[in-house]
């Protein structure tokens, strides 16, 4: 969120590493962040705690660092006994921050669990902690993939914020307009927390691509013409990238988003580069 007039919110996405040398690559990538100074670095959660334990290394790694951690906390197949005992060692390492997800049914996992929505999850952290989370949830100004219409995904966007959400990222999306009309719809019916646009840098088309049909975020078909123009010629891909993202957040903030939430990849280059073209400030902390 704007604070003080000059300065933007930001944060930076990870995914937990699988190997030690992986840690290591990501302990980089943050310290190149960190000069930035966003709010949090938030490290995603898999599917029904499938990395709970790197999920949580991650997370106290970046806190041993002296910086701030958002850990996703996913609650879909998963007990109340098992949340609960999450966000104890949360609290006992003095985490303030939460991303509370649904989340996805693994393969292979029988039932959804005790939590059916996100909503029950902020209802129960909200229960459970009283104030002492600040608790995000996700937005999707380009409907959520399994909504039956924006209105049906709008109103659950709001029982979200109803439950004690403070913060809103959305998934990312490469069309300003969506996240505008959403805003505004937002407004008008009565939600006033923050919406943060959720940037993902183009690096890699096939993997984008991949990403985009799963989650139901829209590469516009020129965009996706273009890029499957170039194949493999990752240099042009990149270059093509960082200006359509570029020009996309430049819009965004110049017409009242409120900061920047980039999915990372665990890569530094793209969001240090678009942070030099938008000519941003460091965030306040």
């Amino acid at each position: 969120m704007v604070t003080g007039g000059s300065r933007m919110w930001s944060s930076f996405e990870f995914f937990p590493p699988k190997t030690a040398e992986g840690f290591e690559r990501l302990r980089e990538v943050r310290d190149q962040l960190a000069v930035l100074e966003p709010r949090f670095f938030s490290v995603t959660y898999g599917a029904g705690g499938s990395t709970r334990e790197p999920s949580l290394a991650a997370v106290l790694d970046i806190r041993a660092a002296g910086l701030t951690a958002a850990p996703h906390l996913s609650c879909i197949g998963a007990t109340r006994d098992s949340i609960r005992e999450v966000l104890a060692q949360y609290r006992e390492h003095g985490i303030r921050h939460i991303v509370a997800l649904r989340g996805d049914l693994p393969s292979g996992m029988a039932g959804i669990g005790e939590f059916r929505y996100a909503s029950d999850l902020v209802a129960f952290i909200r229960a459970e902690t009283g104030a002492w989370f600040d608790i995000a949830v996700a937005a999707y100004p380009e409907v959520h993939p399994q909504a039956r219409s924006a209105a049906e995904d709008l109103l659950h966007f709001k029982t979200k914020i109803d439950a004690g959400a403070n913060l809103a990222i959305t998934q990312y999306f490469f069309n300003a307009d969506a996240y505008f009309a959403f805003v505004d719809d937002c407004g008008k019916a009565g939600i006033s927390v923050p919406v943060v646009p959720g940037i993902m840098p183009i690096n890699n088309f096939a993997q984008l691509a991949r990403f985009s049909d799963a989650c139901g975020a829209e590469i516009p078909r020129w965009v996706r013409k273009k890029l499957e123009g170039w194949q493999d010629d990752i240099d042009s891909i990149r270059a093509f990238g960082l200006d359509l993202v570029t020009a996309m957040c430049q819009r965004l903030l110049d017409h009242g988003a409120p900061g920047l939430h980039i999915y990372t990849m665990n890569q530094a280059s793209a969001t240090l580069e678009i942070w030099r073209r938008l000519g941003l400030p460091p965030s306040v902390g």
